[in-house]
């Protein structure tokens, strides 16, 4: 194999999987050791760089860094189910505990304004999180950016779609308040109609971010005769959030898998369903709400049935009384392509009094003429650069669901911050796919021969609950916070499980006396010296071997015996016992900061080593 380039930025980063897995690219494992240490404005602040709503989604993110930790990879000790760190809910840490003069930190923080840029004006057609972080980004530098939001305050369906129980209003109004505070103009309850009069107003470029605002019906046998009790499940979020809508049946179905339908089934336990389920076409684990929130809704008495396609409503006198469902299963054909088909069983009857419809999402985009010249795919979606966001119309980027569908909160603000750095680069002529570097350095962590700038002792906890109000209380008020976020004393337990996976191993093989003593120490087994060899033959014999495909193997030119070091990093615990138990100095443990830059920023990376000294992140 060839040698591990470690100067590519990209390596290391690849190994901090939490921060590699979030779209943001999140300095996880650093705003972790902040908590640990009481510094809560700083891990906000560092949050707030990259995610921009901390208390938001320490709420609400749909966790992609969790999955990622190697916590739950390497843990043995951890009941039936070993699990990750709590990384979404130590963000909320982090947004509870800041303190009240967290908005002068940021202004603090912002970068200097770029000559001449008042001159120029962005407008962005919504006011959800990727036209927030736009506007975040951009105003800081000197442009004019103006929201147009069809609703009275900004958030988009943060606001309207995300239940109050799971994310309270006022959160949101502290978060996307420190954005208008930066200078942005909100010109709420201003629906935009046409795109060829908005660019007509003089704009020098248009952010559209105004998410897919319509949820997909269901046309079946019936859904006409009984339309007063049926109802698009985003929508009729939207109505309960505007107070349209107070009261549901006392039987309630939602039909479809995904987290809106949770909020739905969620919400109608609230509004008066005393039997919800949630009526899904595929399996369980095939759903793509994600797994806390069906733990959530099941907690709260809702039954999820699983492998039922709807047939046709049920009514009498234009009064819905049941439905019919077809009892489905999954077959795989000669292409190795997944079906879902009948399994002939007789079709299931089931009564309700109300139905909400979360199967699905679409964009809707009446409002671009088609004259302008702007390419849309067959299924009418904007024809993207996937880097810059820039549509065929160089003055128009998208971002968030209005790009590529329905994602995800976290991974709207990584759309906003890149249309951000093209939307930069056009109005400062510069070439729109250029992206600025990241700020990156690796920094020793020894402070003597035994002794460490950070805690590399291993926690043994299990992950820590975060505790509920009484479920009375919440099932009898909307508005009612669900989780009450960790206490200071089980933040700190919790941190204590990270594995501080941004402190890499660093091998200098020309002080390397092959003596083993790693080999020996490495409580993973992921140390091996041997023969060079083709990287799938070398993942076979380490000595554990190396069965994760997607993990690199940090691999060493030769040492003197003309064997080469391999080391797994699927499962490397970042230990550090390996540097302690190095004779001579070969391996050592070095921070590693991967900081991306938005625009205006430009990092010039740092050098990639450095004196000792004693950090505190």
């Amino acid at each position: 194999m060839q040698p591990t380039d470690i100067s590519n930025p990209q390596y290391f980063h690849k190994v901090v999987d939490c921060q590699w897995a979030c779209p943001a690219h999140t300095q996880v494992p650093r705003y972790i050791r902040m908590i640990a240490a009481g510094r809560f404005d700083d891990a906000y602040l560092l949050n707030w760089d990259s995610n921009v709503f901390p208390g938001v989604l320490g709420r609400t993110c749909d966790r992609p860094c969790e999955p990622a930790c190697r916590r739950g990879r390497v843990e043995e000790n951890n009941g039936e189910k070993a699990e990750p760190v709590a990384i979404c809910r130590l963000k909320r840490v982090a947004a509870d505990h800041r303190s009240a003069d967290i908005e002068k930190h940021m202004r603090e923080r912002l970068p200097d304004p770029v000559p001449g840029a008042e001159r120029f004006r962005v407008a962005c057609v919504g006011a959800g999180p990727s036209a927030l972080t736009v506007a975040r980004d951009l105003a800081p530098l000197g442009y004019r950016v103006t929201l147009f939001e069809a609703d009275a305050k900004g958030g988009g369906f943060m606001r309207t779609q995300v239940p109050r129980f799971r994310l309270p209003e006022s959160v949101i109004d502290e978060e996307v308040g420190y954005i208008l505070n930066l200078g942005v103009e909100l010109v709420g309850q201003r629906r935009i109609d046409s795109l060829k009069s908005l660019l007509a107003e003089g704009f020098d470029a248009v952010f559209i971010g105004c998410g897919a605002p319509r949820g997909r019906d269901l046309h079946v046998p019936g859904r006409d005769d009984a339309a007063r009790h049926i109802h698009v499940g985003i929508e009729w979020l939207a109505s309960v959030y505007f107070g349209h809508i107070k009261r549901v049946g006392k039987r309630v179905l939602v039909l479809g898998g995904g987290n809106t339908a949770m909020d739905c089934c969620r919400s109608a336990r609230r509004l008066g369903g005393d039997e919800v389920s949630v009526v899904v076409r595929s399996g369980y684990e095939e759903m793509k709400a994600s797994p806390w929130e069906k733990e959530d809704a099941e907690h709260e008495g809702v039954t999820i049935l699983n492998w039922l396609n709807p047939k046709s409503f049920v009514h009498e006198d234009g009064k819905l009384t049941g439905m019919w469902f077809t009892p489905m299963h999954a077959t795989v054909d000669a292409n190795g392509k997944r079906k879902l088909l009948p399994t002939g069983e007789p079709d299931r009857l089931i009564e309700c009094d109300e139905v909400l419809i979360a199967v699905g999402q679409e964009n809707a985009f009446p409002w671009i003429e088609r004259d302008l010249g702007m390419a849309f795919d067959e299924w009418g979606m904007p024809v993207l650069d996937e880097l810059t966001m820039q549509s065929s119309l160089p003055r128009v980027f998208f971002g968030g669901d209005a790009a590529f569908g329905p994602k995800n909160i976290i991974w709207a603000v990584e759309h906003g911050h890149q249309a951000a750095v093209s939307i930069h680069n056009l109005l400062q002529r510069e070439d729109v796919r250029k992206r600025p570097p990241p700020l990156t350095n690796l920094i020793s962590q020894k402070m003597g021969i035994h002794e460490w700038s950070y805690d590399n002792d291993i926690s043994p906890d299990e992950r820590y609950v975060v505790p509920w109000a009484p479920k009375e209380l919440t099932l009898s008020n909307i508005h009612q916070e669900v989780e009450l976020g960790f206490d200071l004393q089980t933040a700190w337990k919790e941190a204590q499980r990270c594995l501080n996976c941004d402190v890499q191993t660093v091998f200098t093989k020309d002080i390397c006396i092959e003596c083993d003593a790693c080999v020996d120490a490495c409580p993973m087994d992921c140390i091996t010296f041997t023969a060079d060899g083709p990287e799938l033959e070398l993942r076979e014999r380490l000595t554990a071997p190396a069965q994760n495909l997607d993990q690199d193997l940090y691999v060493s030119s030769p040492v003197n015996t003309g064997r080469i070091m391999v080391k797994d990093e699927d499962v490397c615990l970042h230990c550090g016992i390996c540097a302690e138990r190095c004779p001579t100095g070969a391996w050592d443990m070095r921070r590693y900061l991967f900081a991306e830059s938005h625009a205006g920023e430009g990092g010039a990376a740092a050098p990639a080593t450095a004196s000792p000294q004693k950090v505190t992140t």
